[in-house]
């Protein structure tokens, strides 16, 4: 759980993938299933002989055709009950103790805690949670929480010290391999 690089191109993926992450999240925003699927085939084929753990975002019919490891739901998409059924890892999101506590009854496997700090990559992003609201999810769940939102190499290591099992890029995937040292270094 410690880096997981959300994608959306392949390139990108495997630049995550040679610097360190451990989980690749396709996020492909509002396309039809049948068109995730198509897309993602390359994705689950890297991430199968890599090694690494592949999430579709948003998709549970998605992940499951694409035989992915797990799948990432936020707040108000469904499916969680039926990937749990099929065996899939299941990633929700929080933005307060409450929803992290609320998806830890859920059964969540991980759960997405943030905006840690204001993002460009999601337009419609909650209001920052900062370093404090992520120690108190950290604080109020038994299970991993990864820390998203305005993460990259520079402040990796303040969301692991804060509690977080691992951090979320989007726009920092491409330096996994400086993410990857911030949380080894921050871990320690």
């Amino acid at each position: 759980m410690k880096l997981h690089a959300i994608v959306g191109d392949l390139q990108v993926a495997r630049i995550a993938i040679d610097g360190g992450a451990t989980v690749v999240q396709l996020r492909l925003k509002d396309l039809p299933t049948h068109e995730v699927v198509e897309r993602g085939r390359p994705f689950a084929e890297l991430c199968s002989e890599a090694g690494v753990m592949f999430v579709v975002n948003d998709d549970v019919e998605a992940a499951l055709r694409l035989r992915a490891d797990g799948v990432h739901l936020g707040r108000t998409d469904a499916g969680a009950e039926r990937a749990q059924s099929e065996g899939l890892v299941l990633g929700l999101s929080a933005a307060t103790v409450d929803e992290a506590i609320a998806g830890e009854a859920r059964d969540a496997t991980y759960l997405g805690a943030g905006p840690v700090w204001a993002t460009p990559s999601k337009a419609d992003a909650d209001p920052p949670i900062g370093l404090d609201g992520l120690g108190e999810i950290c604080r109020a769940v038994a299970i991993p929480v990864v820390a998203i939102g305005g993460v990259d190499a520079a402040n990796a290591g303040e969301c692991i010290r804060a509690g977080a099992a691992g951090v979320a890029v989007i726009r920092a995937a491409t330096d996994a391999a400086a993410l990857s040292r911030a949380i080894e270094r921050a871990a320690v």
